[in-house]
């Protein structure tokens, strides 16, 4: 998957005009909740850094890629969450402070986790080390995407409370519709790309899509957390950063085969992400059942 203006344009404005719709619903007191009970918190990024590398590492072994495209696939395992996690998870009616913060925390701890996972990869499978640097310039555009909407959106909803609840549900209609094309739009145009990889490469990216929002909904469901919480955490350890895996593939690592698994997995996932946001959205606006949290 290349850079074009749907990757480099129009992809990160659409985000960045979500992320404010976003902001205007957030306030302070959502990020001093998730501050006051860390568990989530702890446990997203744990499972993030500590879990999902050894699933990509399974799975490799377990297909037998080939040592550029097993690479690849730990590459992707070592990514942050996307922005796009945040939006899934606003649909579905999960905890999108606790989405925020994770992958502002997740994109800052990967300049420390993405080239130790990484190198370790190039070791094992290609025999070579490479030394890749943290990538600073991406997850700085990350946070910009992120960050800076968001906190408009929160500013205007601390000083024009009435136009922020009036804009909430609009917002929220058109960031369905908005991620409905970039998701024509992005199989559109990688359809080939797709078709050719998938017999390669495109089990080993769907079960580990599966298996990184199974156990990231799973997992705080066991340990008792809100429901809520199991979604954001499902979505942000579930859709990775796709783009930052292309980026240092193509122009750290200067390999091409190397940015097939983040190529396949992107596409997968924003339909894995829309089937079970829809689910959750439609639990949500189910009546509760005696004890349902």
């Amino acid at each position: 998957m290349q850079a074009s203006l749907l990757t480099t344009l129009l992809l990160p404005l659409a985000l960045g005009v979500i992320m404010l719709g976003l902001g205007l619903g957030l306030t302070p007191d959502d990020f001093k909740r998730v501050a006051r009970y860390p568990r989530a918190v702890l446990l997203g990024l744990f499972l993030q850094t500590g879990v999902l590398p050894w699933v990509a590492f399974g799975l490799a072994l377990a297909f037998r890629l080939s040592p550029e495209l097993a690479v690849g696939l730990m590459l992707l395992a070592a990514s942050p969450g996307g922005a796009t996690a945040n939006i899934y998870s606003h649909l579905a009616h999960g905890d999108v402070a606790l989405n925020i913060t994770l992958t502002a925390i997740n994109s800052l701890l990967c300049l420390l986790t993405l080239p130790v996972i990484l190198n370790l990869s190039l070791e094992y499978f290609l025999g070579a080390g490479q030394y890749v640097p943290p990538p600073v310039r991406k997850i700085v555009e990350v946070a910009l995407i992120i960050v800076l909407p968001v906190a408009i959106g929160m500013l205007v909803r601390r000083f024009a409370p009435g136009f922020a609840a009036r804009m909430e549900k609009p917002i929220r209609l058109l960031s369905v519709l908005v991620l409905a094309l970039l998701i024509v739009a992005a199989v559109a145009k990688e359809w080939s790309t797709l078709l050719a990889s998938f017999a390669t490469v495109g089990l080993a990216c769907l079960l580990f899509n599966l298996a990184s929002m199974g156990t990231g909904y799973a997992a705080p469901l066991a340990i008792r957390l809100p429901r809520r919480q199991a979604i954001a955490i499902a979505m942000e350890i579930g859709i990775h950063n796709g783009t930052l895996a292309i980026f240092i593939a193509l122009n750290v690592l200067g390999n091409a085969a190397m940015s097939i698994p983040a190529a396949v997995y992107s596409l997968l996932m924003f339909l894995t992400a829309a089937l079970f946001g829809w689910r959750m959205a439609r639990r949500a606006n189910a009546p509760a059942s005696p004890g349902q949290t």
